[in-house]
């Protein structure tokens, strides 16, 4: 039966949509870069020398956080699909999500010496650390319930497998939308305000969009739900070996995303922390990609970049989604390859144009053959599984394999006590490209096997 999209259900896809990516993107770019300019920017270099690295703190934040996300869509998944209730989880997560992000703007190394009466100062540095850490676990478990779980549940709920690629599209465009929002107005405010402002303006937003879904959102499960089932059972559904081979096609897609989104979290966490404080220094040097021969090359490849990405985005359905997987997989391993070994800021631009490509279409094309997949009678059920693949993994390894880098890595962030820290290389990126060229193991047999439901 075909699901039509009406206004209100493109309102709240769109504005839980971007509030969820802008809380995500603050989490996974701005706790990174609020760790190390905020936190170990103002310790000393016996704290630094005695605590955790900022590669390991960050490293250890990313992963905790994925396995917290994992564990609560498994548990709150399944709870929205007994409940039968996807407004609840979306709206009361959404108001907790951001109360515990405007939190995080009493955090500092001042109020953990007094909050925990320490002297030592590699003891503040150390418990500050942790407490964000565990903080951010908090945070998560929020936004996974309501975002991860219930909102990304509702969307398979609510869609078709005709109209999926449009709703993927639209929601793919969301974490570019956040990232150059929580960029902009976030550098903004936390430059002439501070990180509290900025946290405490970005936790109130949160809340108020759950406010909103309160009186907006409205549950539309087309599937029979089967209230009588066993909770506890239900929650190992996803691992049954029956399950498995009834449902190939949608691991195969699951195990694409995984290898994707694992060589993505080898470089987005320290991506800002990069450009920041690299040989390339691009925040600074932003300004030579407009000057003399860099002017043309960088209008060529924002034009490029903008002609494949509206090529890609409304003509995938005439061209296949299977030719697309595999030129669009292409496109991110070129691009990564060439941002690796970028020493300017125009050559890491032309890089970026085929990775943007890449990464933008793969994460919509990957998510709506997952969706299609998914049984709409288990969906909740399915949001845990999805997680393994799309954050415990990638986001465990990630980060891990992002610390081959930090070792040979040069660039390296003094602070104003005279603390060093190593950074991550640009070799993250050669990492990450080399790493995704295991796609083809399963997106050549997953191609094969037909990208088409028999749902209408």
């Amino acid at each position: 039966m075909e699901k039509k999209m009406t206004f209100k259900m493109w309102f709240n896809l769109i504005l839980f949509g971007l509030m969820g990516q802008i809380a995500w993107n603050v989490e996974n770019m701005y706790f990174n870069t609020f760790l190390c300019n905020s936190i170990y920017g103002s310790a000393s270099a016996t704290a630094v020398n005695g605590s955790l690295t900022i590669v390991d703190a960050v490293a250890w934040m990313v992963a905790l956080s994925a396995v917290v996300a994992v564990v609560t869509t498994f548990i709150m998944g399944n709870l929205s699909d007994k409940i039968n209730n996807r407004k609840l989880f979306i709206s009361f997560g959404y108001i907790l999500w951001g109360i515990v992000t405007g939190c995080f703007g009493f955090i500092s190394l001042e109020n953990t010496q007094k909050l925990f009466h320490i002297s030592s100062e590699t003891a503040v540095l150390t418990g500050t650390v942790w407490l964000i850490i565990g903080m951010d676990c908090l945070m998560t478990f929020m936004g996974s319930t309501s975002n991860d779980s219930a909102f990304n549940a509702w969307v398979t709920d609510i869609t078709c497998p005709k109209n999926r690629t449009t709703v993927e599209t639209v929601l793919a465009i969301m974490p570019a939308a956040a990232m150059g929002l929580v960029l902009a107005v976030g550098g903004i405010i936390v430059t002439k305000f501070g990180y509290p402002i900025f946290f405490f303006g970005l936790g109130a937003f949160v809340v108020l969009c759950g406010v909103i879904g309160l009186f907006t959102i409205k549950d539309s499960r087309s599937g029979e739900v089967n209230k009588d089932a066993n909770y506890w059972s239900n929650l190992f559904y996803g691992f049954r070996p029956s399950v498995v081979k009834e449902n190939s096609s949608l691991y195969l897609a699951l195990v694409s995303m995984c290898i994707y989104c694992t060589a993505v979290q080898v470089f987005f966490p320290y991506l800002i922390v990069y450009l920041q404080h690299s040989d390339l220094d691009f925040i600074n040097n932003i300004g030579t990609l407009f000057e003399g021969g860099n002017l043309a090359i960088t209008v060529i490849t924002l034009f490029v970049t903008v002609v494949l990405l509206v090529l890609f985005v409304t003509k995938v359905n005439k061209i296949g989604k299977g030719v697309c997987l595999v030129i669009c997989s292409v496109l991110f391993i070129g691009g990564l390859i060439v941002t690796g070994f970028a020493h300017t800021p125009t050559m890491f631009l032309v890089g970026c144009g085929p990775f943007i490509v890449g990464y933008a279409m793969l994460a919509i094309i990957l998510g709506a053959v997952i969706r299609d997949f998914t049984p709409e009678d288990k969906t909740g059920l399915f949001q845990g599984v999805r997680m393994i693949f799309m954050v415990l993994i990638p986001m465990v390894a990630g980060p891990r394999l992002a610390m081959i880098a930090a070792k040979n890595s040069t660039i390296t962030y003094v602070n104003d006590y005279g603390a060093e820290n190593v950074l991550p290389s640009s070799n993250m990126f050669i990492i990450a490209g080399i790493l995704t060229l295991f796609i083809f193991v399963t997106l050549i047999p997953l191609i094969k096997k037909g990208l088409k439901t028999d749902k209408v």
